[in-house]
């Protein structure tokens, strides 16, 4: 990679500015641009093509004359603004343009080369673009979008913003790499669709053809392929949905400051920052780390047990680095023991004691909230997902019981229990992002909400009430989370997948109107049908079966009455042989919303035929927006539904593991701050065990630590077993001394064995360094 010439730092050297100041009090230098070529090459400033960089140098030596370094040869002629070419009158509108974008002819971009075409580009960004400005500053490309219709715009290309906060955190180089690196970075300074042109997807088709020649221009021009293109999005007046469309990837917004704001006055409006990815191997190309920045990671990239927790938590926006470093340290001690009191996990350090209540009993109102603790975590989560092609983002909510809690405050009222006790807590609702394969990749969001009783008084019907004021609404928020994280990630597709509950039409309508991410639902409502059969679960009852296959029901756990519980009667897990059928449907919109128009959706139905005796025939009924073509795609909707159940695992983790029922703390937000440790202790639990299971061939070391291993290895040779080298062997181990047996017949370890086992191989951890085996 051709490295960017430095020339104004090369030239604030103060070895330069002598040998300038020689130069100057010579009487080899006639005028400004004899000494320009001087220092070119003097100092071998030329670009890709092996030509002077003449025009730099001379505005390097202006600066520099400017700050007083030296008096430069007097210019023979003022130097003015020079107008920009323009047409004597306006460019003619464009006639007839269709209204879908496939429906234009010979639509094309032409580059920009002839004086009459400079002078057609000017005139529409003068008067037609909301900047009122054709000027363009570093290397620059011009194109005008012409067809049989007209003149439809133009887009213009030049020097990238010198500074981008968002663009260089999400590149992952530092000031010396960007400095010398930034000329790989083309910016978008001008994109203009003409006023008078409405044409449905015209805008993202532009995009993609000035993205398939833009590379090749820029080489014939310049002598280089550039690898990334930035723009800027003023969402004061535009959506920026042809960006996502096009595939750009949305990472942050300005600062409000602009290329000459030098006293950091920010008097500009925010702007949201897009890129597009020129070549996929661009890091590599800037000699950065593929991990660099904010790219892709493998899901199990970072998880090494001394690292995991300053990974994931270890940039958490707590307002004070103190805090941050106390956070790291409380979820590794934690997640040695989880479940433990946290006097319990430091085993008697008072000091440690202390400063994790210190932590957690912060002001309401302070820095150290659910979202804040999170967000690392979200962060490498979202990573993650962009080194998939498709990510399950399971959403489903759970009650957090604190009754036995008298005196905290903040607890909101639960269902009432069998007996019709009144209950208090949390609802933690969250979305729980998984791999096609199953592998857990990461909390992305979690809210533990206080829900609050409906006055007495508000005697509103149910339909009457805003969607934003029912308990429901929190689907869509999750929802729209969704939606604004699918727009850094174009190359993955997001499926938000969601138990019955979800299953109501305002969320169904909110994915219409924003469709980047899809919905998979488990159908709560039989909805009634104008003709017949009248129903809707009897119309695709009464199709013909598309396909069978086999799935794997997990086993379910006796579970006696308690008070606060209903009974469960214990099932095991088989591998059940359903039958397929779907039909696409127009889903109605309730009485209440008379004026919105059906949602067109297709309907899977799943239903075993042929269940075991004495068992409960598995039926489901699934609304998806995914599109299905084929027998194929019906199984992968099913596959992909029946991993919902990994959330409902979390959760089990969660309860039984981290036992986060049994916290206890004086407020609810003080119950936040601990539950939202724990939520991703338990995902590495999970995901322990499953990588165990799915890449068995990694290295053990990858998740256990120096000690954790010598410890395993010790435990092995005592017990005469093979010494663990893969993940699966450490695994396997760990949930021996969790209780595991093993046998040919048992299914593969759990996660309660493990994190079990994982507790108890802590403490022969300590026992084996205080022996000495250091």
């Amino acid at each position: 990679m051709n490295i960017q010439s430095q020339i104004k730092r090369t030239l604030s050297l103060s070895t330069s500015i002598e040998y300038i100041q020689q130069l100057l009090g010579g009487q080899g230098v006639e005028h400004r641009a004899d000494l320009a070529r001087q220092v070119c090459t003097r100092f071998n400033f030329h670009d890709a093509r092996g030509e002077m960089q003449a025009s730099g140098c001379l505005k390097a030596l202006r600066d520099l004359e400017a700050s007083g370094h030296f008096e430069l040869p007097k210019v023979a002629r003022k130097i003015g603004t020079k107008a920009p070419r323009r047409l004597t009158e306006p460019v003619p509108l464009p006639v007839d343009v269709p209204h879908e974008v496939n429906h234009i002819a010979r639509l094309e971009l032409v580059k920009v080369e002839e004086i009459e075409q400079m002078r057609i580009w000017n005139e529409l960004m003068l008067t037609e673009h909301y900047l009122k400005a054709a000027t363009l500053v570093g290397r620059q490309l011009r194109y005008l979008i012409r067809s049989e219709h007209g003149w439809l715009g133009g887009m213009g290309f030049a020097a990238p913003a010198l500074q981008l906060a968002a663009r260089d955190q999400w590149i992952g180089w530092n000031k010396e790499e960007r400095q010398s690196k930034l000329h790989t970075i083309v910016g978008m300074s001008r994109f203009l669709i003409r006023p008078s042109v409405n044409c449905k997807n015209l805008a993202s088709k532009v995009l993609g053809m000035s993205m398939a020649t833009l590379a090749d221009d820029f080489d014939h021009h310049y002598g280089y392929r550039p690898l990334l293109v930035e723009s800027f999005v003023d969402t004061e007046r535009y959506s920026g949905t042809c960006y996502q469309a096009a595939n750009w990837v949305t990472i942050g917004k300005t600062k409000g400051r602009g290329r000459q704001d030098r006293h950091c006055e920010s008097t500009l409006s925010r702007k949201t920052i897009v890129l597009y990815v020129l070549d996929t191997q661009f890091r590599k190309q800037l000699g950065l780390s593929l991990n660099a920045g904010l790219g892709a990671l493998s899901i199990s990239e970072g998880l090494e047990a001394a690292q995991w927790a300053e990974h994931e938590f270890g940039s958490a926006p707590l307002g004070d680095k103190r805090l941050s470093k106390r956070l790291v340290d409380v979820a590794y001690a934690k997640a040695q023991t989880p479940g433990r009191a946290f006097s319990g996990v430091a085993k008697g350090d008072w000091a440690a004691t202390k400063a994790y209540y210190r932590m957690i009993d912060q002001p309401e109102d302070s820095a150290v909230n659910m979202t804040n603790i999170l967000q690392p975590h979200r962060e490498r989560t979202a990573r993650r997902m962009r080194g998939q092609k498709t990510v399950l983002c399971l959403q489903d909510g759970s009650e957090l019981n604190y009754t036995n809690l008298e005196k905290c405050s903040g607890l909101g009222d639960l269902k009432a229990n069998q007996t019709g006790a009144k209950m208090k807590g949390l609802n933690c609702h969250s979305t729980f992002a998984v791999a096609p394969n199953g592998l857990p990749l990461g909390v992305l969001k979690a809210q533990c909400l206080a829900p609050e009783p409906r006055p007495a008084d508000d005697k509103r019907k149910p339909s009457t009430i805003p969607i934003e004021e029912k308990k429901t609404f929190v689907w869509i928020e999750h929802h729209r989370d969704l939606v604004d994280l699918a727009a850094t990630m174009p190359h993955t597709q997001l499926v938000n997948v969601c138990d019955r509950e979800a299953d109501f039409f305002e969320l169904f309508d909110e994915q219409r109107q924003n469709p980047r991410v899809d919905l998979l639902i488990r159908a709560q409502h039989d909805r009634k049908l104008s003709a017949e059969p009248f129903k809707l679960f009897t119309a695709v009852r009464e199709t013909s079966v598309q396909s069978r296959v086999r799935v794997c029901i997990p086993q379910q756990s006796a579970r006696p009455k308690k008070s606060k519980q209903k009974a469960k009667a214990a099932r095991p897990g088989r591998q059940a042989a359903l039958a397929l059928r779907y039909l696409t449907i127009q889903l109605p919109a309730p009485e209440y919303y008379r004026d919105k128009a059906p949602i067109e959706i297709r309907l899977i139905h799943a239903v075993e035929e042929n269940p075991p005796q004495d068992a409960k025939a598995v039926e489901w009924f699934l609304l998806t927006t995914l599109k299905i073509d084929s027998a194929k795609d019906i199984e992968k909707c099913l596959r992909w539904y029946a991993l919902r159940w990994r959330i409902e695992d979390w959760h089990r983790v969660l309860k039984s593991g981290c036992h986060i029922d049994d916290l206890a703390h004086e407020t609810a937000e003080r119950l936040r701050r601990a539950i939202a440790i724990n939520l991703v202790i338990a995902w590495r639990i999970m995901l322990m065990t499953l990588l165990g299971r799915e890449t068995p061939e990694l290295p053990a070391e990858l998740l256990f630590s120096d000690v954790e291993m010598r410890t395993l290895h010790a435990y092995a040779k005592k017990k005469g077993l093979k010494p663990p080298v893969l993940l699966s062997e450490a695994v396997q181990l760990i949930a021996k001394i969790g209780g595991y047996l093993g046998r040919k017949k048992d299914p593969p370890p759990g996660h309660q064995v493990m994190w079990r086992g994982y507790a108890a191989l802590q403490l022969l951890c300590a026992g084996f360094l205080l022996q000495g085996n250091h």
